[in-house]
Protein backbone atom coordinates (compact mmCIF):
# COMPACT_ATOMS: atom_id res chain seq x y z
CA UNK A 1 0.00 0.00 0.00
CA UNK A 2 1.06 3.48 -0.87
CA UNK A 3 2.53 5.36 1.95
CA UNK A 4 -0.19 8.36 2.86
CA UNK A 5 1.90 10.49 4.54
CA UNK A 6 5.02 10.42 2.07
CA UNK A 7 5.47 13.54 -0.01
CA UNK A 8 4.87 11.65 -3.14
CA UNK A 9 2.49 9.34 -3.15
CA UNK A 10 3.46 6.61 -5.68
CA UNK A 11 0.61 4.07 -7.47
CA UNK A 12 0.36 1.14 -10.16
CA UNK A 13 -2.72 -0.58 -10.93
CA UNK A 14 -2.15 -4.09 -13.06
CA UNK A 15 -3.10 -2.05 -16.81
CA UNK A 16 0.20 -0.59 -16.66
CA UNK A 17 -0.85 2.70 -15.19
CA UNK A 18 1.26 4.70 -12.73
CA UNK A 19 0.43 7.23 -10.70
CA UNK A 20 2.58 9.46 -8.72
CA UNK A 21 0.36 12.06 -6.76
CA UNK A 22 2.21 15.26 -4.88
CA UNK A 23 1.35 14.66 -1.52
CA UNK A 24 2.53 18.28 0.50
CA UNK A 25 -0.81 19.89 0.49
CA UNK A 26 -0.29 22.44 3.17
CA UNK A 27 2.24 23.84 1.62
CA UNK A 28 -0.12 23.63 -1.99
CA UNK A 29 2.76 21.02 -3.22
CA UNK A 30 5.94 22.92 -3.28
CA UNK A 31 8.82 21.16 -4.93
CA UNK A 32 10.95 20.62 -2.09
CA UNK A 33 14.25 18.71 -2.62
CA UNK A 34 12.91 15.67 -0.85
CA UNK A 35 9.72 16.00 -3.09
CA UNK A 36 11.76 16.05 -6.06
CA UNK A 37 13.88 13.18 -5.29
CA UNK A 38 11.29 10.86 -4.87
CA UNK A 39 9.63 12.08 -8.41
CA UNK A 40 13.18 11.04 -10.50
CA UNK A 41 13.29 7.78 -8.08
CA UNK A 42 9.61 7.31 -9.15
CA UNK A 43 9.90 8.39 -12.61
CA UNK A 44 13.11 5.99 -13.04
CA UNK A 45 10.88 2.85 -12.40
CA UNK A 46 9.30 2.88 -15.27
CA UNK A 47 9.74 -0.21 -17.01
CA UNK A 48 8.51 -1.90 -19.69
CA UNK A 49 5.07 -2.80 -17.56
CA UNK A 50 4.19 0.33 -17.44
CA UNK A 51 1.83 1.93 -20.45
CA UNK A 52 1.22 5.22 -19.32
CA UNK A 53 2.17 7.88 -16.59
CA UNK A 54 -0.35 10.22 -14.71
CA UNK A 55 0.87 13.45 -12.40
CA UNK A 56 -1.85 14.49 -9.48
CA UNK A 57 -1.75 16.49 -6.89
CA UNK A 58 -3.55 16.89 -3.50
CA UNK A 59 -5.33 19.73 -1.97
CA UNK A 60 -6.14 22.82 -3.64
CA UNK A 61 -3.17 23.30 -6.10
CA UNK A 62 -1.05 21.34 -8.66
CA UNK A 63 2.32 23.11 -7.58
CA UNK A 64 3.12 26.28 -6.19
CA UNK A 65 6.09 25.72 -7.16
CA UNK A 66 9.77 25.65 -5.49
CA UNK A 67 9.69 25.95 -2.10
CA UNK A 68 10.84 29.31 -1.42
CA UNK A 69 12.15 28.48 2.14
CA UNK A 70 14.30 26.31 0.66
CA UNK A 71 15.48 28.51 -2.09
CA UNK A 72 15.64 31.64 -0.02
CA UNK A 73 18.14 30.04 2.64
CA UNK A 74 20.35 28.43 -0.20
CA UNK A 75 23.66 29.67 -1.19
CA UNK A 76 24.34 29.50 -5.13
CA UNK A 77 25.85 26.10 -5.16
CA UNK A 78 22.97 24.84 -3.26
CA UNK A 79 20.46 26.45 -5.08
CA UNK A 80 22.20 25.36 -8.52
CA UNK A 81 22.18 21.59 -7.24
CA UNK A 82 18.17 22.37 -6.51
CA UNK A 83 17.45 23.59 -9.46
CA UNK A 84 19.88 20.83 -10.93
CA UNK A 85 17.95 18.21 -9.66
CA UNK A 86 14.32 19.87 -11.18
CA UNK A 87 15.71 20.36 -14.45
CA UNK A 88 16.63 16.33 -14.34
CA UNK A 89 13.23 15.00 -13.41
CA UNK A 90 11.39 17.84 -16.17
CA UNK A 91 14.21 15.85 -18.83
CA UNK A 92 12.90 12.20 -17.48
CA UNK A 93 9.05 12.83 -18.45
CA UNK A 94 10.39 14.43 -21.69
CA UNK A 95 12.75 11.29 -22.20
CA UNK A 96 10.28 8.48 -20.57
CA UNK A 97 8.99 6.08 -23.30
CA UNK A 98 5.63 6.30 -22.15
CA UNK A 99 2.64 9.44 -22.45
CA UNK A 100 2.69 11.37 -19.10
CA UNK A 101 -0.70 13.63 -18.69
CA UNK A 102 -0.91 16.03 -15.69
CA UNK A 103 -4.05 16.58 -13.66
CA UNK A 104 -4.18 20.22 -12.83
CA UNK A 105 -6.30 21.65 -10.32
CA UNK A 106 -5.69 25.03 -9.06
CA UNK A 107 -2.57 26.98 -9.24
CA UNK A 108 0.10 25.68 -11.24
CA UNK A 109 2.66 28.33 -10.87
CA UNK A 110 6.35 28.42 -11.06
CA UNK A 111 8.15 25.41 -11.20
CA UNK A 112 4.27 23.55 -11.22
CA UNK A 113 3.53 25.05 -14.07
CA UNK A 114 6.92 23.73 -15.64
CA UNK A 115 6.00 20.59 -14.74
CA UNK A 116 2.28 20.83 -16.45
CA UNK A 117 3.98 22.32 -19.18
CA UNK A 118 6.77 19.29 -19.45
CA UNK A 119 3.96 16.73 -19.45
CA UNK A 120 3.10 15.10 -22.77
CA UNK A 121 -0.64 16.00 -21.97
CA UNK A 122 -2.16 17.55 -19.18
CA UNK A 123 -6.00 17.98 -18.45
CA UNK A 124 -7.27 21.07 -16.13
CA UNK A 125 -10.51 21.69 -13.58
CA UNK A 126 -11.61 25.22 -14.78
CA UNK A 127 -10.41 26.21 -11.30
CA UNK A 128 -6.76 25.92 -12.68
CA UNK A 129 -4.59 28.91 -13.10
CA UNK A 130 -0.82 29.43 -14.45
CA UNK A 131 1.94 31.59 -14.30
CA UNK A 132 5.62 32.18 -13.87
CA UNK A 133 5.40 34.74 -10.88
CA UNK A 134 9.13 34.56 -9.86
CA UNK A 135 9.48 38.01 -11.05
CA UNK A 136 7.46 39.29 -7.77
CA UNK A 137 9.98 37.76 -5.28
CA UNK A 138 12.83 39.11 -7.33
CA UNK A 139 13.98 35.36 -9.23
CA UNK A 140 12.94 34.96 -12.85
CA UNK A 141 11.38 31.96 -14.10
CA UNK A 142 14.37 30.94 -15.96
CA UNK A 143 14.03 27.14 -16.12
CA UNK A 144 10.08 26.82 -15.66
CA UNK A 145 10.78 29.47 -19.55
CA UNK A 146 12.26 26.77 -20.93
CA UNK A 147 8.84 24.39 -21.35
CA UNK A 148 6.30 27.27 -21.58
CA UNK A 149 8.44 29.19 -24.34
CA UNK A 150 7.75 25.72 -26.09
CA UNK A 151 4.27 25.17 -25.63
CA UNK A 152 2.48 29.21 -25.78
CA UNK A 153 3.57 32.05 -28.03
CA UNK A 154 6.18 34.03 -27.65
CA UNK A 155 4.20 36.93 -26.34
CA UNK A 156 2.35 35.13 -24.21
CA UNK A 157 5.08 33.35 -22.72
CA UNK A 158 7.01 36.87 -21.87
CA UNK A 159 4.15 38.43 -20.43
CA UNK A 160 3.38 35.35 -17.81
CA UNK A 161 7.42 35.36 -17.34
CA UNK A 162 8.16 39.51 -17.39
CA UNK A 163 4.67 40.33 -15.45
CA UNK A 164 4.03 37.48 -13.33
CA UNK A 165 0.62 36.96 -14.77
CA UNK A 166 -1.50 34.17 -15.12
CA UNK A 167 -3.51 32.63 -17.16
CA UNK A 168 -6.91 30.56 -16.88
CA UNK A 169 -7.47 27.02 -17.36
CA UNK A 170 -9.71 28.57 -20.75
CA UNK A 171 -7.08 30.89 -21.92
CA UNK A 172 -4.36 28.10 -21.54
CA UNK A 173 -6.54 25.64 -23.12
CA UNK A 174 -7.32 28.29 -26.15
CA UNK A 175 -3.20 28.71 -26.31
CA UNK A 176 -2.69 24.57 -26.52
CA UNK A 177 -1.03 24.84 -22.81
CA UNK A 178 -3.79 22.34 -21.85
CA UNK A 179 -5.83 19.36 -24.01
CA UNK A 180 -8.90 20.12 -21.78
CA UNK A 181 -10.82 21.94 -19.60
CA UNK A 182 -13.21 20.31 -17.51
CA UNK A 183 -15.35 20.89 -14.26
CA UNK A 184 -13.47 20.72 -11.09
CA UNK A 185 -15.62 17.20 -9.91
CA UNK A 186 -14.75 15.64 -13.81
CA UNK A 187 -10.92 16.08 -13.78
CA UNK A 188 -10.63 12.48 -12.47
CA UNK A 189 -13.15 11.28 -14.90
CA UNK A 190 -11.22 13.07 -17.61
CA UNK A 191 -8.01 11.92 -16.84
CA UNK A 192 -9.10 7.83 -16.49
CA UNK A 193 -10.69 8.95 -20.65
CA UNK A 194 -7.52 10.05 -21.73
CA UNK A 195 -5.51 7.09 -20.49
CA UNK A 196 -8.07 4.34 -21.82
CA UNK A 197 -7.52 6.30 -24.87
CA UNK A 198 -4.04 5.22 -24.36
CA UNK A 199 -4.10 2.13 -23.37
CA UNK A 200 -6.49 0.78 -26.04
CA UNK A 201 -3.77 1.81 -28.58
CA UNK A 202 -0.68 -0.20 -30.30
CA UNK A 203 1.71 0.08 -27.21
CA UNK A 204 4.80 -0.30 -29.10
CA UNK A 205 3.75 2.41 -31.46
CA UNK A 206 2.60 4.70 -28.73
CA UNK A 207 6.26 4.80 -27.47
CA UNK A 208 7.33 5.10 -30.71
CA UNK A 209 5.68 7.74 -31.43
CA UNK A 210 6.56 9.66 -28.50
CA UNK A 211 10.24 9.42 -28.72
CA UNK A 212 9.30 10.01 -32.67
CA UNK A 213 7.89 13.25 -31.82
CA UNK A 214 10.26 15.29 -29.25
CA UNK A 215 13.63 13.61 -32.26
CA UNK A 216 11.70 15.26 -34.93
CA UNK A 217 10.37 18.24 -33.60
CA UNK A 218 13.74 20.25 -33.40
CA UNK A 219 14.46 19.11 -37.23
CA UNK A 220 14.18 21.10 -40.00
CA UNK A 221 11.57 19.45 -42.65
CA UNK A 222 13.74 17.14 -44.63
CA UNK A 223 16.07 15.42 -41.89
CA UNK A 224 12.54 14.94 -40.33
CA UNK A 225 11.35 13.69 -43.17
CA UNK A 226 14.06 11.35 -43.74
CA UNK A 227 13.81 10.13 -39.50
CA UNK A 228 10.23 9.48 -40.23
CA UNK A 229 10.18 7.93 -43.33
CA UNK A 230 12.89 5.39 -42.04
CA UNK A 231 10.77 4.57 -38.99
CA UNK A 232 7.21 4.16 -40.08
CA UNK A 233 8.83 1.50 -42.79
CA UNK A 234 10.03 -0.76 -40.07
CA UNK A 235 7.07 -0.18 -38.13
CA UNK A 236 4.97 -1.55 -41.12
CA UNK A 237 7.01 -4.83 -41.13
CA UNK A 238 6.38 -5.38 -37.49
CA UNK A 239 3.75 -6.97 -35.14
CA UNK A 240 1.65 -5.04 -34.03
CA UNK A 241 1.29 -3.25 -37.29
CA UNK A 242 0.10 -6.56 -39.03
CA UNK A 243 -2.23 -7.32 -35.90
CA UNK A 244 -3.57 -3.80 -36.35
CA UNK A 245 -4.31 -3.87 -39.98
CA UNK A 246 -5.65 -6.96 -39.77
CA UNK A 247 -8.13 -6.45 -37.04
CA UNK A 248 -9.04 -3.20 -38.71
CA UNK A 249 -9.68 -5.10 -41.97
CA UNK A 250 -11.97 -8.08 -40.21
CA UNK A 251 -13.85 -5.15 -38.23
CA UNK A 252 -12.81 -6.52 -34.86
CA UNK A 253 -10.63 -4.85 -32.00
CA UNK A 254 -6.91 -5.16 -31.77
CA UNK A 255 -4.94 -8.03 -29.66
CA UNK A 256 -1.96 -6.24 -28.93
CA UNK A 257 1.29 -8.54 -29.14
CA UNK A 258 3.27 -9.01 -25.90
CA UNK A 259 6.31 -7.46 -26.05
Amino acid sequence: MPDPTAPLIVDRDDRGVLRLTLNRPASRNALSRELLTCLAAALDSVDATTRVVVLAANGVAFSAGHDLREVGSADEASARSLFELCTSVMLRIRRLPVPVIAAVQGAAVAAGCQLAATADLAIAADSAIFGTPGVKVGLFCATPMVPLARAVPPKVALELLLTGGTLTARRAFDLGLVNRVVPGDRLEEAVEEMVVAILSAAPGAVRAGKAAYYETIDMGEVEAYAHATAQIACDAGGAEAREGIAAFLEKRRPCWPVS
